[in-house]
């Protein structure tokens, strides 16, 4: 794997050096942009767009629109923004994971201590996990303002950036309802349900990601000349509009395990 940051963790007084690795990877197939005319594949192109000219990418600079006019900045200007935080992870506090709501969640990374920093990122993840507590602190990477919590994963310490108060949107608009009353043997056979559908030990494993699978055989058929049938699928109402009788039917129906 290839860092994507490096820097340090600042943990009171002391400083751990760490790289930052991403956690996930894309699982999709690369699907291209093609005209529908020929199948000729789309390029993008960076337009002047007062000349009409394509733009190389090192000719390329950031703006900020202020007064009708653009304010050019350059890698320096943002440099200066916060040095600091653009090259440190500066705790802030420690919370209960359960303090962080999971709206707040976004991307998780790999923190690696670089050589000479063991002992300190050890000495963190340690004290993380016997106090149950998560770490909430800030940085900057690629020209943002990040949010994060570091707690602790096996023998590593992992990075969950989280997003800022601000960027969550509220739901007041939405028709939420509020005055609905649930009878308790609708809510015993609603636990009963849920009970049935769990395991006894959860395993993130066994679930996959069949659609690129499935896309490739009708690639495949498609490419060797063969006629792709649409699979015929029709989302089959409960008759009954009982909640208790649907909940019935449910505990009834076999349960399915996840392919």
């Amino acid at each position: 794997m290839r860092a994507i940051w490096s820097g340090s963790i600042g943990f009171g007084l002391v400083n751990i050096p760490v790289r930052l690795f991403s956690a996930t990877q894309e699982s999709r197939l690369d699907l291209d942009m093609l005209d529908k005319h020929g199948h000729a594949q789309i390029r993008y192109a960076r337009i002047n767009a007062n000349t009409g000219k394509e733009v190389a990418w090192e000719n390329i600079i950031k703006g900020y629109k202020y007064n009708d006019e653009y304010v050019a900045l350059t890698d320096e200007d943002f440099e200066k923004v916060n040095p600091k935080k653009s090259k440190m992870i500066e705790i802030t506090e420690f919370a209960s994971a359960d303090d962080v709501d999971v709206v707040y969640y976004d991307t998780p990374y790999y923190l690696e201590p670089v050589k000479g920093g063991e002992k300190a990122y050890v000495l963190l993840r340690e004290a993380l996990k016997k106090s149950g507590k998560v770490a909430i602190g800030e940085y900057i990477m690629r020209t943002k303002e990040n949010l994060c919590l570091l707690k602790p994963q096996g023998e590593m310490l992992l990075l969950l950036k989280i997003r800022f108060a601000e960027e969550i949107r509220d739901y007041s608009e939405l028709n939420i309802p509020k005055d609905i009353t649930i009878k308790p043997a609708e809510l015993k056979m609603a636990e009963s349900l849920i009970k049935q559908l769990t395991p006894r030990k959860l395993s993130m494993d066994k679930y996959k990601d069949t659609y690129d699978e499935e896309l490739m055989k009708i690639i495949e058929a498609k490419a060797k000349g063969g006629r792709v049938v649409k699979p015929k699928f029709k989302i089959i109402h409960n008759k009954s509009k009982d909640l208790m009788e649907q909940l019935k039917a449910s505990l009834a129906t076999p349960k399915k395990k996840a392919s």
